[in-house]
This record gives structure tokens, C-alpha cells and sequence, in this order.
């Protein structure tokens, strides 16, 4: 049986609200940020506005592209 299994085994026995905890812990503890994935995303921004800037890229409407998902 591995860790997380016995992990998992032993969280069934929680009560919901400590089920609930632990998984507001878990969830939490992956939502870190990472520091060179953030400054990849603000490198992609820069470039797509300096795209858009330059003409190479156009811009639409939030609700078309929503439209495009429903």
C-alpha cells in the first residue's frame, strides 16, 4: 500500500468537516505560485500586446468569444 493510500484510508475515517479541511489544505498547498511560470505568462503578455500593438494581432469582443464555448 503506498502513502497516499494509507493517507486516503485514514482521511475516510474524517468527519465531513475535517474531510473539508484537508482538502482546503491540499487544494491550498497546490496553488502556489511558481515564480519562473509567472514570468513566462508576463513575457506571453508583453509579447501579445506588443503584437496587438504593432497590428500583427487583432482584438475581439469577450462575448464573441464566449459565443465560440456555448
Amino acid at each position: 500500500m503506498t502513502t497516499a493510500d494509507r493517507i486516503f484510508h485514514e482521511a475516510s475515517a474524517l468527519s465531513t468537516i475535517e474531510k473539508a479541511w484537508l482538502i482546503d489544505k491540499l487544494i491550498s498547498d497546490l496553488d502556489k505560485s511558481d515564480p519562473e511560470i509567472n514570468e513566462m505568462w508576463v513575457k506571453e503578455a508583453e509579447d501579445r500586446i506588443d503584437a496587438y500593438d504593432q497590428g500583427k494581432m487583432k482584438a475581439i469582443s469577450l462575448e464573441k468569444l464566449l459565443q465560440k464555448y456555448r
